[in-house]
């Protein structure tokens, strides 16, 4: 027997549709064809196995106890889940049966685990075959059954996804876990969830929103020149000119090169009018902008959120719905934004389709060049998924939804754009010199859209008038300024993040990295997740509490923030998570050791649940151990007062605890790591009294539980 699974339903269905009948339905199961020609097409649900509970290896591990961390399986197991073991139980009968078995997850390294994980479970000894199906339209699903491949050429992308889950269950528990009883002994109520990349994703936001809440606006000076050619008559059209910073003024610059004394400025200003100089660049020229490729889902969902506000998992839902329900589109859940070169023979039927499906592209369908060939069609870019396009099916299954509509419209508007000329930009420079001092006018100007007319413009009532063009001079050319001027504007904090820049940010994480010689070593294609997770870990942050909305906004919640400033920067910061992510990428691709990468894993997390007391976890900006309040034993910041800068609780104004800056770590123990009074289990203090240091109960006079003191130490 030859049994095909699939990742779900709906796909084990389509896949049926493309064998030969007749077809039989049975429980969980479908069979096609009669006699020995007959095949079984199932699915799984989702996963229908999980990792195992710490409880599952060791029954102490099912109580949160410091003393039992970390939790490291020396075998890892899975466990069927409980809501869809009906279907785990037909899928183990069905691969006893069978003589072939044919994976059909998803083409992405998560659909390959669903299936795998089955499959070695079930203890299947048969030949396992692999295909891999973009598009759920009947044609494209009988050409991806009639090309299997052995699924051992999937291995690493099976290694590469498990993993990602042994690294999630490794991080998110010990740390979960590690600090939620670390900060209960502070007296803290609540769950601190780490995750190893959700956190990171919550630092982003809590990092930009410090930032702006910090933000002093200060105000910087633009200088310009009106300027025309010498020999145009006086009074004739002039062109701007912006003054170009020199080398010698770096000291009345900041850090963009904006001039911040406004008493220089109006000595340019004085230096130049009406003054002649002369052109010492001309640069002319029409620059070619080639079509943007079509989507993989970041690159969709960013472009959606720009335009539509639509949040990333809105936008993965829509485009899930125009995949399986109506067969619109191929396999949203892509990373990849090339497709194989043998697509281009199906393009006359997609444009065609295209027409038939959103009447507002009619037009664009006609003026489409399908002779044409971008560079999107790339074997050689292709891997297990292509990019994200429409099919050939010509119509829904029952009526879209608006943003059903909006999706559609956009993959298709980018799809179109592959077979129209590449626009033209006319670019001019001129760089010019009067006196001492440079200035630069520059002009852009679109000569012929090409694709461009297909972009959708989302303030078109409102476009800026037209620059007038620069004058065609050449170097050396005379020059006068009528005028100058100088303009005051303030600088502006970053805007807080939305759903298109947090996935933005998420995406090409390298932007975003402390560490220079790390950030030269990450890819642009290096992130935080991957293109089917990103949208589900934002949402699950929402439901955490971590963020809301504000409007367009995504800010961090005080819970969100209480989280971040009470873990080590490690953990918050995204460097170590971006070099992880690019680990799993190079162990889809075969280049890396799963184990290794695992490994390292358990020293990182064994270095924060073991650091020595004294020795914090991690360090504060300065290098030096954190402190913790005197008071309450929470981390403490520093901040600017009116007499310098001084340390305060994280939890002001809750507490308001403080203590000076000191050379040396604190003799009261509060550099060290929080230690539970043996009595009430609040944090114990170090104190000095008459007969020399001893440890006293922060909760006191409640508690008035005290312990000796033994070389800085209690002595418990």
């Amino acid at each position: 027997m030859r049994l095909y699974i699939a990742e779900k339903p709906s796909l084990g269905r389509a896949i049926a549709a493309a064998l030969p009948g007749p077809l039989e339905k049975g429980p969980g199961m479908l069979r096609c064809g009669s006699g020995e020609q007959a095949v079984v097409v199932s699915w799984c649900i989702g996963h229908l196995l999980e990792p195992a509970e710490p409880g599952h290896y060791d029954a102490r591990w099912q109580k949160w106890r410091l003393q039992d961390l970390p939790l490291f399986p020396q075998r890892w197991q899975v466990m069927p889940k409980d809501s869809v073991r009906q279907q785990l139980n037909v899928l183990e009968s069905l691969i006893r049966k069978a003589d072939v078995i044919v994976h059909a997850g998803d083409p992405d390294r998560e659909g390959q685990l669903l299936v795998d994980e089955v499959i070695r479970h079930a203890g299947a000894e048969c030949p396992v075959e692999r295909v891999l199906i973009n598009d759920l339209t009947p044609a494209a699903v009988a050409r991806a059954l009639q090309a299997p491949r052995d699924n051992r050429e999937f291995r690493h992308l099976s290694d590469s996804a498990l993993a990602r889950q042994r690294a999630d269950w490794l991080y998110g528990i010990n740390l979960s876990r590690f600090y939620t009883l670390s900060y209960r002994e502070q007296g803290k109520d609540g769950v601190y969830s780490v995750g190893r990349v959700q956190t990171p994703v919550l630092g982003l936001v809590v990092e930009r929103d410090q930032t702006i809440a910090n933000f002093e606006p200060k105000p910087y000076y633009r200088v310009l020149a009106h300027v025309r050619d010498l020999e145009s008559v006086a009074g004739s059209a002039t062109f701007e000119a912006r003054w170009l910073p020199d080398e010698g003024l770096q000291d009345h610059l900041d850090d963009e090169g904006r001039l911040l004394d406004k008493s220089l400025a109006g000595q340019i200003v004085a230096e130049v009018e009406g003054r002649p100089g002369r052109i010492t660049e001309a640069r002319f020229r029409d620059r070619k902008e080639r079509p943007p490729l079509p989507f993989s889902l970041s690159a969709l969902q960013i472009e959606a959120g720009r335009l539509f506000r639509m949040g990333a998992k809105d936008v993965l839902d829509a485009a899930q719905s125009l995949y399986e329900r109506h067969q619109l589109i191929t396999y949203p859940r892509s990373d990849c934004r090339y497709l194989p070169e043998g697509h281009f023979e199906q393009r006359q039927s997609v444009v065609q389709a295209i027409a038939r499906v959103d009447e507002d592209l009619g037009q664009a369908c006609d003026g489409a060049d399908t002779s044409r060939r971008s560079s999107a069609w790339n074997d050689a870019k292709v891997d297990a998924h292509h990019a994200i396009i429409p099919t050939s099916r010509a119509a829904p299954k029952g009526k879209l939804s608006q943003a059903e509509r909006n999706i559609y419209n956009l993959i298709s508007r980018y799809y179109l754009m592959q077979f129209y000329p590449e626009a033209i930009h006319r670019e001019g420079r001129l760089t010019l010199i009067i006196g001492k001092h440079q200035f630069r006018a520059s002009e852009t100007a679109i000569a012929s859209p090409g694709w461009k007319q297909l972009e959708i413009h989302q303030r078109d009532a409102r476009e800026e008038p037209a620059k007038v063009p620069l004058p065609r001079l050449n170097v050396d050319d005379a020059i006068v300024c009528d005028r100058a001027e100088f303009r005051e504007r303030l600088t502006k904090p970053p805007q807080h993040f939305t759903d298109a820049t947090l996935l933005a940010a998420m995406t090409n994480i390298a932007r975003f990295v402390s560490d220079a010689d790390l950030r030269k070593t990450l890819r642009e294609t290096d992130g935080l997740g991957t293109e089917a997770t990103r949208a589900a870990i934002i949402e699950t942050l929402f439901r955490r509490e971590y963020l809301y909305r504000d409007s367009r906004h995504i800010k961090s919640t005080e819970k969100g923030q209480t989280l971040i400033n009470a873990l080590p920067r490690g953990i918050t910061n995204p460097d170590m998570t971006a070099v992880w992510e690019a680990t799993l990428e190079r162990i889809r691709q075969g280049e890396g050791d799963p184990r290794e990468f695992l490994g390292e894993l358990q020293q990182q997390i064994r270095g924060y649940i073991d650091a020595p007391a004294g020795v914090d976890a991690d360090q504060d900006a300065s290098g030096n151990a954190a402190v913790h309040c005197p008071k309450c034993r929470a981390p403490m910041r520093i901040r600017e007062g009116k007499f310098g800068q001084f340390h305060a609780c994280t939890r002001f104004p809750d507490c308001k605890g403080t203590r000076p800056l000191e050379a040396r770590a604190p003799q009261d123990g509060t550099g060290q790591k929080p230690i539970p009074c043996p009595n009430c289990y609040s944090p114990l203090v170090r104190r000095q009294g008459p007969k020399g240091w001893f440890w006293g109960c922060s909760n006191f006079p409640s508690c008035r539980q005290t312990v000796n003191d033994n070389d800085g130490k209690p002595a418990l």
